[in-house]
């Protein structure tokens, strides 16, 4: 049995989830979220609480069975508190500012980027050099702050770039320089 899988989610005041087949909506205070689940898997509403259940032993329903818990899970957490990714820049010259609601960043480049956020996704800039992806739906939020780390990779040997907040990048240490004369 999947350890995942067979945790009950809770789904707190506020929350409506409707089940249409395999088909699941989640209505909250921040939004709304869709998502289509595999048709082998059903989802069970109980008490304040949703099980996600699976008709067999099948490897297929087996590996789909957390997958489907948390990515419904995801969505009530969504819908009720939001996911936000925090980003830091390192670099001389380097930073971020909101130009409406478009984020621009300045990294090193002959030009600035500027990125449009899409529906559900938020920018914000706390300093010139951190910046905030925040939205209901985890997997774009995460997509969007890789696109905005993909602008400029942390490099490994000074560690200028974008890079998500708490991340360690290795170092190396770069060219050792000729002794003698030669």
């Amino acid at each position: 049995m999947s350890r995942v899988g067979k945790l009950p989610i809770p789904v707190p005041s506020g929350v409506d989830v409707d089940i249409k087949g395999s088909h699941v909506v989640v209505k909250g205070p921040k939004g709304t979220l869709e998502r289509d689940i595999a048709p082998e898997l059903s989802v069970v509403a109980a008490e304040g609480q949703l099980r996600i259940e699976r008709p067999n032993e099948e490897k297929r329903s087996r590996e789909l069975h957390g997958l489907t818990r948390s990515l419904i899970n995801n969505m009530v957490v969504g819908v009720t508190e939001g996911y936000t990714r925090n980003l830091e820049i390192q670099g001389v010259g380097y930073r971020a500012q909101l130009v409406g609601r478009k984020l621009q960043l300045n990294l090193g480049y002959s030009h600035p980027i500027e990125m449009d956020p899409p529906d559900g996704i938020e920018f914000a800039v706390e300093t010139p050099t951190k910046v905030a992806v925040s939205g209901i739906d985890k997997e774009l939020v995460g997509r969007i702050a890789a696109q905005v780390r993909e602008k400029r990779k942390p490099e490994p040997y000074k560690g200028k770039g974008v890079r998500y907040a708490g991340e360690v990048v290795r170092r190396k240490a770069g060219k050792a320089g000729r002794i003698g004369g030669g």
